[in-house]
């Protein structure tokens, strides 16, 4: 199964267009952190994390991971820890896995850059919970959270997302 991605914002997965949030310069081949790119390519999806205080444990046969806020994801090039899952308090720098605005209520690891991890060529890419807005994400992809739901409910380790500007 394969879930497609293109621009401007459209997932197609089953049949079904949903629309989606991307980061703000598109679709590309991403070659650094923070350069606002959705990174163009066919990636697998790793895991699943849920902020177990706003929904209950979602269905799914990726492995499943309640999150909680002593969680974070290093987006420090200079870490060893660089695009991977961090316990807080951290020294390096870090964005917090237990947000207040509830886009990560529920995230999708997305496999970009970390067979192996390229110090720099960007980390964190998800898919999560859109704002109502749809406005831009800093390189991942987000629908909304009954859509990711259901997508979740469907897929299986073996799902690709296929990235195309």
């Amino acid at each position: 199964m394969t879930i497609l991605v293109t621009s401007p914002g459209v997932l197609v997965w089953q049949d079904r267009k949903i629309r989606c949030a991307l980061g703000p310069n598109g679709i590309g081949q991403k070659l650094r952190e923070g350069d606002g790119l959705t990174p163009q390519g066919i990636y697998p999806l790793r895991r699943v994390f849920y902020r177990p205080d706003q929904l209950t444990r979602p269905q799914t046969r990726l492995p499943l991971v309640a999150l909680s806020q002593g969680l974070g994801w290093c987006d420090d090039p200079a870490s060893p820890e660089y695009n991977t899952l961090v316990d807080l308090p951290s020294s390096a720098s870090h964005e917090k896995m237990w947000r207040d605005d509830n886009l990560y209520n529920l995230v999708v690891e997305v496999g970009f850059n970390d067979d192996p991890v390229v110090p720099g060529r960007g980390s964190a890419v998800f898919m999560h919970v859109a704002r109502p807005d749809y406005s831009p994400t800093q390189g991942c992809i987000a629908i909304t959270q009954p859509e990711l739901l259901t997508m979740l409910a469907e897929i299986t380790p073996q799902t690709r997302l296929d990235i195309r500007p």
